[in-house]
């Protein structure tokens, strides 16, 4: 089983990981910077979520391990492990279209909320990283 045992750490080439699910009591860092903005992420093995500046960018339920995030203004991409089937919501821009792929499969064109909420499901076990990609349409 892999996870962030750090809770949260910047990679060498510029991305991000965080999350702990197999935490039985919830666990929270804030202030991290990385890139010239500061992260708070609370995780445990009920729910992961992730904050840059204030303002929400990943939650998943049940608490996952993200690997490698990587947010352009084209396409968000991240590798993500959990214990069985987690809903993942994201913050992107409100009412517009996004191509959802796990894995190199397509999971459909997807359009957010007018809060710019983006919410999809994806099955993860402890032993395998799940690739997921989001690309503006």
């Amino acid at each position: 089983m892999e996870v962030v045992k750090s809770l949260i750490q910047g990679e060498k080439d510029g991305t991000l990981s965080f999350g702990d699910f197999s935490q039985k009591e919830k666990q929270k860092k804030s202030d991290f910077k990385h890139e010239g903005d500061l992260y708070k992420v609370k995780s445990f093995y009920e729910i992961t979520r992730l904050e840059k500046n204030g303002a929400f960018v990943y939650e998943s339920v049940p608490g996952t391990s993200v690997f490698g995030l990587k947010v352009t203004d084209k396409e968000i991409d991240f590798e993500v492990t959990g214990k069985g089937d987690a809903q993942i919501t994201l913050e992107l821009e409100a009412e517009k279209e996004y191509e959802v792929s796990v894995d190199g499969s397509s999971l459909g064109v997807m359009k957010t909320n007018l809060g710019g909420k983006l919410t999809f499901s994806v099955e993860t076990n402890e032993e395998t990283k799940r690739k997921v990609k989001i690309s503006a349409k």
